[in-house]
């Protein structure tokens, strides 16, 4: 297991913001295998858990065309091309929120589906908010939802709120932030950074 088992990988076809791959493997047992992938196309993604006090996190709610509904999750948004990972959280969260962050926090990369799907969301802590508007390719305005860490339980259970990166997300900074706020230790020294 000590070698990555790709032979060849080659593009099957163009969908949108991703590529098809068609990707052969050899294992080190020898087994060969076919398997299709989707590859992302874009510079990447964002997902911020923005939080005006550790106890408090910001979601949106707006339309998903994928479960043709309303959903309430965690803002994000697609990396322009040039822009930092910090750069995009920032310019996200001053288009969906109209927050702006003095402090920003890489934390760590998400994979919706990895057994099929190359594209990661990077997972930015936004803290120290302040009121700033950017207008965002949104077509209809978002609603901001406040939502208090000690009743992440009952949004767990909303059917409006199904999108696990944003689940993942929100306990992820939670236990980030109480870490830090409990032992008064650095993200370095977590393994956060």
């Amino acid at each position: 297991m000590s070698r990555l088992p790709i032979i060849h990988r080659c593009e099957a076809a163009q969908l949108g913001q991703y590529s098809l791959e068609k990707v052969h493997l050899e294992f080190s047992n020898g087994e060969r295998r076919l398997y299709e992938r989707l590859h992302s196309r874009t510079a990447g993604s964002v997902i911020i858990a923005a939080m005006p006090d550790p106890d408090t996190v910001l979601l949106i709610r707006e339309y998903a065309v994928g479960t043709h509904r309303y959903e309430i999750g965690l803002p994000k948004g697609r990396m322009d091309p040039g822009e930092s990972i910090l750069e995009a959280a920032q310019r996200e969260l001053k288009e969906e929120v109209g927050m702006g962050a003095r402090t920003l926090t890489y934390l760590r990369p998400l994979c919706l589906a990895p057994t099929y799907m190359s594209n990661e969301i990077h997972l930015v802590l936004a803290e120290d908010l302040y009121p700033e508007r950017l207008p965002g390719d949104e077509p209809e305005e978002l609603e901001v939802v406040p939502w208090k860490m000690d009743r992440l339980h009952e949004l767990v259970l909303r059917e409006d709120c199904s999108e696990a990166r944003s689940l993942a997300a929100i306990f992820i900074a939670r236990e980030v932030v109480a870490r830090r706020t409990t032992e008064g230790g650095s993200l370095e020294a977590m393994g956060a950074a």
